[in-house]
């Protein structure tokens, strides 16, 4: 007499049992219940992942009054936890989370820290980094809303050793790994952009705003754009773009204001902040005069602008001599003090400390003769380039092709004569 039990019985009569008591889903629960049954695995976490990634249409409340998804992860997915997939696994349960945290943080939190706690070493490197982000990032999340749960201090604290150990780890992976932020769906890019999304967050959390744009942008580099909701896009393109401006240190946002991103404030209330991050970008004063001008109420709305509103202003000064030299053939690269005043916009007296401040930054590498007014450049900050400016370098590359063969042809001559 065999004494055989299915250890998914209770799994699959759970799935019987949300279908019924929700008819709209029924046939969510029911292909769950099918590919359990089956044992088709990487089915299951797929269609489990699809589900639980989408509660404002499939998050309910059980019959003895929890969630739904918690129950789909209880008596579900880990009833065949070690058949699955780990780092899929560890998405279920950080989508689970997410969609708890809301109602019960306490209890989303507890997914996380239930799943390290019992599996950590079946989960891996790569699934435990994945986890070990998400939960700092719900925590960081329960702080902002005031969950009298979380120990601000101690929580920042230890977000912040997780971020400085994890990037070892990180490091390891994208040098070794296959795959990378071309493939969204990828290891290394679904575990980076889980990395790097927390150490945003906390960045904006504690500052310094140079900071948090360089962990922002190594976030959209690993996080497909259709990945995030339109109130996340419009919150990530409006923060990365105080912090380009605003950040000491970043003279160079051409990525950015060419990222897809930034065009999603077109039509809103901060499309202003796309014309002044253009304007910007370019090197242009006298847009940038303009677009001030026009927007100053909203700009003395922003404390992040008004905080370091000098600083904002060097940063254009700067950038628009930069672009300036960078116009110029590398054969003309001798500047007078006058021309760069006129395209700075300033007084002649007053070029000589912007160059200086160009040549301590690193902006731009040279000699400057105070006699003559003049700034020699000999190396310039390289930058992302638009397509006019791409155009532009194209041009010069296509004479500088004239310029040898001639050379060449001169030589040939010559040695011929000889």
């Amino acid at each position: 007499m065999s004494t055989f039990t299915d250890p998914t019985a209770a799994a699959q009569e759970h799935c019987e049992a949300m279908a019924n008591q929700a008819p709209d889903l029924a046939e969510q629960y029911q292909s769950i219940a099918s590919l359990l049954q089956r044992k088709l695995y990487h089915q299951l976490t797929v269609a489990v992942l699809e589900f639980v990634s989408a509660p404002d249409r499939t998050l309910r409340t059980t019959p003895d009054g929890t969630s739904s998804y918690l129950a789909l992860y209880d008596r579900v997915v880990l009833s065949v936890d070690k058949r699955l997939n780990q780092l899929t696994l560890a998405r279920i349960a950080s989508a689970v989370a997410d969609a708890t945290a809301p109602a019960d943080g306490d209890a989303a939190r507890a997914v996380l820290v239930d799943l390290l706690a019992a599996k950590r070493d079946r989960l891996g490197p790569s699934a435990a980094l994945y986890v070990e982000s998400k939960l700092a990032l719900l925590g960081l999340g329960l702080l902002r809303r005031g969950a009298p749960s979380v120990d601000g201090p101690k929580h920042l604290a230890a977000t912040k050793e997780l971020l400085r150990k994890n990037e070892a780890v990180l490091t390891e992976q994208a040098v070794g790994g296959a795959g990378g932020a071309g493939d969204a769906e990828s290891d290394i890019a679904v575990v980076h952009s889980a990395h790097y999304e927390c150490a945003m967050v906390y960045r904006k959390a504690v500052g310094p705003p140079e900071a948090y744009y360089r962990e922002a942008v190594q976030y959209l580099h690993y996080t497909p754009l259709d990945a995030l909701p339109a109130d996340e896009q419009l919150a990530l393109a409006t923060d990365l773009s105080m912090a380009a401006l605003t950040g000491d240190g970043v003279y160079n946002f051409g990525e950015v204001v060419q990222h897809p991103l930034l065009r999603c404030l077109v039509g809103t209330a901060h499309a202003w902040l796309v014309e002044l991050m253009e304007a910007s970008a370019a090197g242009d004063v006298a847009a940038f005069k303009a677009v001030s001008t026009k927007h100053a109420a909203e700009i003395a709305a922003q404390p992040a602008l008004t905080g370091r509103a000098q600083m904002v202003q060097e940063k254009i000064t700067l950038l628009a001599m930069v672009h300036m030299i960078f116009e110029r053939p590398s054969s003309e690269r001798t500047l007078r003090f006058a021309d760069i005043a006129r395209r700075i916009e300033m007084a002649e007296d007053q070029v000589e400390l912007v160059v200086m401040r160009a040549l301590s930054l690193g902006l731009i590498r040279g000699s400057m003769d105070q006699v003559d007014g003049t700034v020699e450049v000999t190396w310039v900050m390289p930058r992302v380039l638009d397509a006019a400016q791409l155009s532009d370098l194209a041009g010069r590359f296509g004479e500088w092709a004239v310029k040898v063969s001639q050379t060449k042809e001169y030589m040939s001559e010559q040695a011929f004569v000889a």
